[in-house]
């Protein structure tokens, strides 16, 4: 079974920090795209960031300058640095994978799903 398991999500005040990780299980060797997205309640998910292999992070408008997404290729983790934090960012925070491989698999995954971690800003 593939796992991307999320963590350091919390409860925090409006302008301090959090920082969030995501790390993929051993069977996989590389993940070609992994995503962060949100989910306010009641509020449909909302894309964060996104790393392809190789290439720089982007990240939406909604938290340019505030967030930070980086990979660490030989740990096979994804991590989102948030910064000045707003009660707007409070939600579920998932990390998605794209094009995962694995020596026992034949051919690569893809919209694998993390179980969430909650982040609550207040205000």
């Amino acid at each position: 079974q593939v796992q991307l398991v999320e963590s350091g999500g919390g409860l925090v005040q409006a302008g301090g920090s959090l920082r969030l990780s995501c790390a993929v299980s051993n069977r996989v060797f590389s993940v070609e795209i992994m995503r962060w997205y949100r989910q306010a309640p009641g509020e449909q998910r909302q894309w964060v960031a996104s790393i392809r292999e190789g290439e720089s992070a982007e990240v939406s408008d909604s938290v340019q300058g505030r967030f930070t997404a980086s990979r660490e290729y030989v740990k096979n983790t994804m991590s989102l640095q948030m910064d000045n934090l707003k009660p707007e960012d409070t939600g579920v925070y998932y990390c998605i994978g794209d094009g995962l491989r694995s020596t026992a698999w034949r051919h690569p995954r893809d919209n694998i799903w993390g179980q969430g971690t909650q982040v609550t800003v207040s205000s």
